[in-house]
């Protein structure tokens, strides 16, 4: 009978690479290592297992059933091995600690980055290290203490808190300099405005404010903080999320011109999430409070605007 004593551990990170990469040259550069130690790996593996792991096909290495069921059984082990060697790394930064975050660049910019300077105030001995992108970051392979993203998840390996959803319906802003005149303006003024953003997304504001027209916005962004950006310095109105903007609102940057909202389908809701194995690593408690209480803090400026 195998015991895991007889496995030498050194081989399965190979055998997971390889596994996943079906080439040994590959799973080699991979993991920077040459092409005949990655093999001898493999046939220590199976010399020891006492059956092969996989099929040769040209070039390719594919599981064979044995192969398969014997990643099935190894990938929850490795995990948690993985899992274990970030939250000692994490835990071993000692006094100058280290967070690594993975942001959305439009979070990032209009939420995140204004209230970083509390952070600092709040926690001087943990640098906040903020990593700006559109992708879905795989944040073990990355080195990621954490990302805050947006959907529905669940996202595998993960831990997922949801910290709040911000409605669906996109309003109406402008500079707050030069848009003020069109506030309450009846909706065909807007016609003759430059407009920010998707033509079928202003055409469906129009159709909910009683227009049938078609648009031609002077620019689309794929990021929602460079439109609100754009429309700060006056180049044109747009249609946006209101907790994106609210803190440009408050600031007296931007301005909300009509009460008419168009509905956006695509969800909103943001979660943080991170290892399971980081859940009580300090730092990461300190995030999600400090999370916690800008959200609360953000909430009541917005009520307090409302009244």
């Amino acid at each position: 009978m195998l015991t895991s004593m007889r496995i030498p551990l050194s081989t399965l990170p190979v055998f997971r690479v390889v596994a996943e990469l079906q080439n040994l040259r590959a799973a080699a550069d991979c993991m920077h290592l040459t092409h005949s130690a990655v093999s001898q790996q493999i046939r220590v593996l199976e010399r020891q297992l006492g059956f092969p792991l996989f099929e040769r096909r040209g070039r390719r290495v594919v599981l064979n059933a044995a192969g398969a069921a014997f990643l099935r059984s190894v990938q929850a082990a490795l995990l948690q091995i993985d899992e274990g060697a970030q939250a000692a790394a994490a835990a071993a930064c000692g006094v100058e600690q280290r967070l690594r975050v993975t942001v959305l660049p439009s979070f990032a910019q209009r939420w995140l980055l204004p209230r970083v300077g509390r952070w600092h105030a709040r926690h001087p001995d943990i640098a906040l290290e903020v990593d700006v992108t559109q992708g879905l970051v795989d944040l073990k392979r990355e080195g990621f203490h954490a990302g805050l993203r947006q959907g529905v998840g669940p996202w595998p390996g993960l831990v997922s808190e949801k910290l709040f959803e911000t409605p669906t319906s996109l309003i109406l802003v402008g500079c707050a300099i030069d848009a003020r005149r069109l506030v309450d303006a009846p909706p065909a003024a807007f016609l003759r405005e430059p407009l920010l953003g998707d033509r079928a997304v202003w055409k469906a504001w129009f159709a909910a404010a009683g227009l049938d027209v078609d648009v031609n916005p002077v620019a689309q962004f794929n990021d929602m903080g460079l439109m609100l950006q754009a429309a700060e310095h006056g180049v044109g109105l747009t249609l946006a999320r209101e907790a994106l903007a609210a803190d440009a609102i408050r600031d007296g940057r931007l301005i909300r011109l009509s009460p008419v909202t168009v509905e956006y389908e695509i969800d909103q809701t943001y979660h943080l999430v991170y290892p399971p194995a980081l859940n009580d690593w300090p730092p990461l408690v300190a995030l999600r409070n400090w999370i916690a209480d800008e959200l609360a803090q953000a909430r009541q400026d917005m009520e307090k605007d409302e009244d």
